[in-house]
């Protein structure tokens, strides 16, 4: 990482934008280098100059920020900045640092650039991210936006331990308790590192380290997986030999 994170701030009301920049002026190892009122105008900067990390606004006329941060590169780092807390987002196609709430409060924009990496000219991959990287894996950093009741929450894989097939949707488990995102369970699969996460049956995929034990299953040749929290998985008959093997020791 540079020694510093060249910043961008998107928002289309002028008056948020300094705000911003005002507060970022406590975190130095934030150099604010551009100001965007709009998507394009964001494009155009970060096709020109170099930005590690983007303050993005939501709610902006003509493209949206979600709809820009689809375009934004994967060696760019973003933050959702809005007034607005009702965006459910199937995040597994963005991966944001956090989500703001305007009027930006200074403590919890602290904790915000407390999820950024330190930052290091000699920074280099270690070997579990170099592997993610090369299957196209995402990280375990890497945050979904969640909303759990009223609160929109940025919750990491390292703290989900379940995904259930729901129609259509996908249930999502954490400590936080239960979401929903619109995404198959295919889908979630491809984007799963299998070094962390197993797909017990069509229905789940569950976090390895987050099963307690195994037992019988009711169907002959079947198991469960026990997870910490109690709940009881099914594992299919075709995929019992291979959970069998995962944990059979060295």
């Amino acid at each position: 990482m540079p020694s510093k994170f060249k910043t961008l701030i998107v928002d289309d009301e002028r008056l948020a934008r300094n705000e911003l920049k005002r507060l970022l002026q406590a975190h130095p190892e934030c150099e604010v280098v551009a100001e965007a009122s709009s998507a394009a105008e964001a494009r155009a900067i970060m096709a020109k100059q170099t930005i590690d990390l983007v303050f993005l606004d939501i709610h902006m006329p003509e493209v949206t920020g979600i709809e820009l941060a689809n375009d934004i590169p994967a060696n760019i780092r973003f933050v959702f900045v809005t007034a607005f807390n009702s965006y459910a987002l199937d995040a597994f196609s963005l991966n944001a640092v956090d989500y703001l709430l305007k009027p930006v409060v200074p403590e919890r924009l602290a904790k915000t650039i407390g999820r950024l990496p330190v930052p290091d000219n000699n920074h280099k991959h270690t070997d579990q991210q170099e592997h993610q990287l090369t299957n196209n894996f995402l990280p375990e950093h890497h945050g979904i936006l969640l909303k759990f009741g009223d609160i929109n929450r940025i919750v990491r894989l390292h703290e989900i331990y379940r995904f259930e097939c729901i129609g259509n949707h996908a249930a999502v488990y954490s400590a936080y308790g239960k979401s929903f995102i619109h995404s198959s369970l295919a889908r979630i699969e491809q984007k799963l590192d299998p070094a962390f996460f197993f797909k017990t049956s069509r229905a789940d995929i569950v976090r390895l380290d987050a099963i307690e034990h195994i037992e019988a299953g009711i169907s002959a040749g079947s198991m469960l997986a026990v997870l910490r929290d109690g709940q009881q998985i099914e594992v299919s008959r075709r995929q019992t030999q291979q959970l069998r093997q995962l944990f059979s020791g060295i």
